[in-house]
């Protein structure tokens, strides 16, 4: 017998300390150093001295650095990642803080130099790069801000984009089309960095690019205009569109990446430094500052909603009542966070009203089907009081759902596959939001487990086609928002047996075979970060906490009794609770493959004692 009762009070000990006093948890959404490093390029460059932070920001870039020079983005990230490492040293030099002759600047350069220079950088680092003069902006835009008039008819317009694709490329649009560069007194030269001189159009790679750049092009030219009244016309509509969608701390979206570009578009645009929306969007990217390990970290948003949502529902499953302040306060802080407004989703989903949650503390916008879904597990429990709220949340998930059978993330029907091939490296991550497993398998979840939906319901029912349909050969299922096929599997998994399918069915069983097939010898499981890029499963040769709980709640979901295989998963679990290396600091979400990745460090609470209490209720009570 294990003595589940004892790990699972010392995680809600843990989860109760850690509570914030508006009932939420704001545990740090931790991105590595390209935030800490972007906001020193932008502090300096918008001529900001705030020493404090810029210090503290450069001090937590030093901390990450590799004995070779570079930085990576994940543990097991080769010898280093260009890009990171680029970002770093151009920060640490803009600080004045340190000098080229420092010996971790050197090293940082001698890594660059043999890996390519600054042309072997992702996309979105050049615009950075050529923002604040140290890269050629192309002689043309990568797209024509003329897109953003094109009607929702023609193949590609600027709904065809998800949310999160808008968001960067509207002012990515702007820029380009500007052309804008901004260099201060203390910029440094990073000319030693280019390789090679003058290269033909450094942006565009593919045949397959320029020709449906043309496309768009023959789009735009389609257009009833004069050709200077269109450019006009589409740039005060992108300015309006970034405007229209500051979140109210300031930020565009509440995101990082593109509240950074907001700002440079707007500066193209005529307005000062000092203009009051720029100072309010800069003051709401330091507010999702946090502090890890003694130093700074400028969080890519902040995850309240999604942390507290996930903490709430699993503490009840642990057995906390909903009476017990801890979760009164915390279903609270999530029914003050439901969304009344309208938001893009209702370009592609008009017959629905607004009711779902989003990811950060300030989305008042920007719903997700997984926020929504993982809220509304938590409130589950006092559903009388609040039914009001129930039930908009369950309408707004339902009416999300693809024509496909699946669930996206943000948007229907935002799954263009001509979009892919425009000219920004991980496409697919950043400009669509098709149906995926890890969010279809919860919202099938949730459906089965908290609801009363029939199990032949229709979107059931198409729900659990397209599930099946997207079962890789070997077992498992691609999870799009996590680390990545062992959170498919599981979200599928136990979505799947929520809604009625056996645990006998052959999908399942081949699951099954897969999940034992990959537990490693210490009765844990790990997955490297490396399954998405190469998009099939690469293991991590080490166990962490929560892949482990992932595997086995899928397994103890399946299971009549306590395999061989799910007692070792457990003893690995309990063992393993309070540890801290670099497995436990390792990413077990991603938001865009090969190039941005999430260490939530809530998860090893929250993912174990959902386990545990799963484990405790099946086979001990």
């Amino acid at each position: 017998m294990f003595d589940t009762r004892k790990g699972m009070d010392w995680l809600i000990d843990v989860l109760r300390k850690d509570q914030s006093p508006d009932g939420s948890w704001d545990y740090p959404f931790d991105t590595g150093i390209s935030t800490d490093a972007y906001m020193i390029i932008l502090l300096r460059t918008l001529e900001i001295n705030d020493e404090e932070l810029i210090q503290g920001l450069t001090k937590r870039i030093l901390s990450k650095q590799g004995t070779n020079g570079a930085w990576k983005l994940y543990y097991d990230d080769g010898e280093g990642n260009i890009t990171a490492t680029v970002e770093a040293y151009y920060a640490l030099l803009y600080s004045g803080y340190h000098q080229k002759d420092n010996k971790h600047l050197r090293k940082a350069k001698n890594y660059i130099l043999a890996n390519g220079g600054l042309k072997e950088t992702g996309t979105y680092t050049k615009i950075m790069l050529a923002l604040t003069g140290q890269y050629k902006w192309p002689a043309y835009s990568p797209l024509p801000i003329e897109v953003i008039l094109l009607p929702e008819i023609f193949p590609i317009n600027f709904y065809s984009f998800s949310v999160f694709g808008r968001a960067n490329l509207t002012p990515i649009m702007i820029l380009a089309d500007k052309k804008l560069t901004i260099r201060t007194s203390k910029s440094p030269d990073l000319s030693e960095l280019h390789l090679q001189r003058d290269e033909e159009d450094p942006w565009v790679r593919s045949a397959e690019m320029r020709s449906l750049l043309s496309f768009i092009e023959d789009g735009v030219k389609s257009l009833i205009g004069i050709p200077k009244e269109l450019r006009r016309l589409a740039i005060e509509r992108a300015k309006k569109y970034m405007l229209d969608h500051i979140e109210p701390d300031g930020t565009f979206y509440s995101y990082y990446s593109c509240t950074f570009l907001m700002i440079f578009a707007l500066l193209s645009l005529g307005y000062k430094k000092t203009d009051p929306v720029i100072i309010k969007a800069i003051e709401g990217m330091k507010s999702m500052k946090c502090e890890i390990n003694g130093f700074p970290h400028m969080q890519y948003t902040t995850a309240n909603v999604w942390n507290t949502s996930l903490i709430g529902f699993a503490l009840q499953s642990a057995g906390i009542s909903s009476d017990d302040p801890m979760v009164v306060n915390s279903n609270r802080y999530l029914l003050n966070r439901q969304q009344h407004k309208f938001g893009d989703w209702v370009i592609h989903n008009p017959n629905s009203m607004p009711g779902g949650w989003g990811f950060s503390n300030v989305n008042t916008i920007l719903p997700d089907v997984d926020d929504t879904t993982t809220s509304l597990r938590s409130i589950s429990r006092i559903v009388p009081s609040e039914l009001a709220a129930w039930e908009r949340g369950i309408s707004w998930t339902l009416s999300m759902q693809n024509e496909d059978g699946g669930w996206p993330a943000f948007e229907k029907e935002a799954n263009s596959k001509l979009v892919e091939f425009l000219p920004l490296e991980k496409g697919e991550f950043l400009l669509v939001d098709p149906s995926c497993a890890d969010i279809t398998g919860r919202t099938l979840e949730f459906f089965g487990n908290y609801t009363n939906l029939p199990k032949d319901h229709p979107s059931i029912k198409n729900g659990v086609k397209w599930l099946m349909k997207d079962q890789e050969k070997d077992g498992s299922w691609y999870g799009r928002w996590g680390i990545c096929y062992l959170y498919g599997t599981w979200g599928a998994m136990t979505g799947l047996l929520a809604v009625g399918v056996s645990n006998s069915h052959p999908s399942i069983q081949k699951a099954v075979g897969w999940l034992r097939e990959i537990q490693n010898e210490d009765g844990g499981w790990g997955e490297s970060c490396h399954s998405d890029s190469k998009k099939r499963y690469i293991p991590l040769r080490a166990s962490t906490l929560t892949h482990t709980s992932w595997a086995l709640d899928a397994l103890i979901t399946t299971s009549d009794k306590p395999t061989a295989e799910i007692r070792k998963g457990i003893q690995y679990l309990l063992d393993s609770l309070d540890k801290v290396d670099w497995t436990t600091a390792y990413p077990k979400g991603q938001g865009m493959g090969g190039a941005f990745y999430i260490h939530y460090h809530s998860y090893r609470y929250i993912f174990p004692l959902l386990t545990l209490s799963h484990y405790r209720k099946k086979f001990e009570l």
